[in-house]
């Protein structure tokens, strides 16, 4: 009911966003935590985590063009990001780093998801940046404070590295992306464009006894009321290093998404699975 109010009236929306920057601004003003600001070239000594994500991707019918201005808006927002060192007790926040993405920054009409449609907005295209993010950070010690999915799967597989499900959403400001350092160490998040690539890397200031792998369980198409829709889990285990055995699996995330785009014809009954 509320969603289809505010798509009828567009300036309620407006109104919303704006409290609910207004909420996390203050939000952030009284809180007690410190957030991570400092950034330095040099490496911290031990890499933990290394991935890389294809710039091109065929996304559907969109205009291409948008993956060229995606990679123009990537390039600004990386150099608010690279280099980022998360102190112990430290919490790292997307937008506190990225800031507001404006015309007068650099920005230019991106792909962005909102309000459960595929748009365009200012700024679109760098939830590709908080994607590599929160996929290197799940592979650290770092605690997972705050991150968001999308209620629907847009775009059909196309060349994915990464279990469905494994990205995050960003939205000015409070669509936020936030991991917390418990450890007594420092973490460093290096991040870089290539030709093709975005890349990043995390590195510690001395070797973890531990490892992590990432992985899918369960994965379906399902067919539901007319609609057609995603499920998945994401799992995570945790390796030590000197033995290399498994201490322990951990779930951590649990998908299930509208589909909005055509399905192969196997998923036709009402129920099932493919």
């Amino acid at each position: 009911m509320r969603q289809r109010l505010l798509s009828r009236f567009p300036f309620l929306y407006e109104v919303r966003v704006a409290q609910l920057v207004l909420k996390r601004h203050l939000q952030n003003a009284f809180s007690f935590t410190r957030f991570a600001k400092v950034r330095t070239e040099e490496k911290l000594p031990y890499t933990c985590k290394k991935h890389q994500s294809l710039l091109r991707r065929k996304l559907g019918s969109t205009d291409p063009i948008l993956q060229e201005n995606k990679i123009t808006n990537l390039r600004i927002s990386i150099r608010q990001v690279d280099g980022i060192i998360i102190r112990p007790g430290e919490t790292f926040s997307f937008w506190k780093m990225v800031g507001k993405t404006t015309a007068d920054k650099g920005y230019i009409e991106g792909l962005l998801l909102a309000q459960g449609d595929v748009k365009t907005g200012v700024g679109g295209g760098i939830c590709q940046l908080a994607n590599l993010l929160f996929w290197l950070a799940l592979h650290t010690p770092l605690t997972i404070r705050e991150r968001h999915h999308h209620s629907f799967d847009p775009f059909p597989d196309d060349q994915r590295a990464l279990p469905f499900g494994s990205g995050a959403s960003v939205f000015y400001n409070y669509i936020d992306l936030r991991f917390h350092n418990q450890t007594d160490q420092a973490i460093q998040f290096k991040v870089w464009l290539t030709d093709e690539h975005l890349k990043g890397s995390v590195h510690l200031e001395e070797e973890w006894p531990y490892s992590y792998h990432v992985f899918e369980k369960n994965h379906a198409f399902l067919k539901t009321g007319g609609k057609n829709y995603r499920q998945n889990e994401i799992w995570r285990s945790v390796i030590d290093k000197k033995t290399g055995n498994e201490i322990k699996q951990e779930p951590l995330i649990y998908n299930y998404s509208e589909v909005r785009y055509e399905l192969p014809e196997d998923i036709s009954k009402e129920g099932t699975a493919l």
